[in-house]
């Protein structure tokens, strides 16, 4: 679409480039700026130039460069660079293809437009949740502040960043990257954007996470000491606040396909039990 308001474009190469003037907004892949009217928008500063690093191994975990694109992530889980043990790294194909972000756009949507444009269906976000990421976000006076990405979100298709702040990039825990994570997602066209994405991993010290995702206005996070048993999980996920409705389901719905992906994960987490009989033979 020609953003007709649009009169100015500039490359940021520093952090002082970040600067917002009357009218401007950042700009990464663009899918979205470039998708429908801009009203009162007047001019571009593009981040790409920033020469952020896509992917970061650190001690921590992993650092997902804003500017990383959802092809370079999806290409980089599919990889040897994965480091030895971080087995929920294997869920970031499934995430991309589940959400707002098909393979269509991959090359050129980034991780941080994912996530700064806040749709309860987008692409990282669910996976980012699911996984306790924290958005490192630079703010305009030069400092620094980070929060979770599933607080990041006040609604479908706002957040809270105030004006000037830009996600610098994302942090996934090693810890949680370690963890066994599955993700389930159900939608009313064959082809179409997910109405619901459920998700649920095991910590390594037994506790359990789920998240769902796409069928709430922003993630909702449930965390337990163990895997719970099925009525207590169907109770939280039942009472998840904002399903929402729209063209791709119905509030209803929606909480009821939530439930039932839940406790399909949930069956797939708790350990198989083995009988006397069993363990002899």
């Amino acid at each position: 679409m020609d953003v007709e308001t649009v009169t100015s474009y500039r490359t940021a190469r520093s952090r002082a480039d970040l600067a917002l003037g009357p009218g401007e907004v950042y700009l990464a892949g663009g899918t979205w700026l470039m998708s429908e009217p801009q009203v009162g928008t007047t001019g571009f500063v593009d981040l790409t130039t920033m020469g952020w690093p896509d992917i970061e191994v650190t001690a921590h975990g992993l650092r997902i460069g804003a500017t990383c694109t959802i092809a370079r992530l999806v290409a980089w889980a599919e990889s040897a660079e994965v480091p030895a043990g971080w087995t929920a790294a294997s869920v970031i194909p499934d995430a991309a293809n589940a959400l707002h972000a098909s393979f269509k756009i991959w090359n050129t949507a980034t991780v941080g437009g994912n996530l700064g444009r806040a749709y309860s269906a987008g692409a990282l976000v669910s996976y980012a949740a699911a996984l306790d990421g924290v958005a490192w976000i630079w703010r305009p006076d030069g400092t620094d502040r980070r929060m979770p990405v599933a607080d990041l979100m006040t609604g479908n298709g706002t957040h809270s960043l105030a004006h000037g702040e830009v996600v610098r990039a994302v942090e996934l825990p090693a810890a949680a990257l370690r963890s066994r994570l599955i993700l389930r997602k159900i939608a009313l066209a064959e082809l179409g954007r997910s109405g619901a994405v459920v998700t649920g991993r095991v910590d390594e010290d037994g506790g359990a996470v789920f998240t769902v995702s796409a069928a709430t206005l922003t993630p909702t996070v449930f965390r337990f000491e163990a895997v719970p048993d099925a009525a207590t999980l169907a109770d939280a996920v039942a009472a998840a606040p904002d399903y929402y409705t729209d063209p791709l389901g119905s509030a209803d719905w929606r909480r009821g396909v939530s439930i039932v992906l839940a406790e399909r994960i949930r069956g797939e987490l708790v350990p198989p039990v083995t009988t006397a009989s069993e363990a002899v033979a």
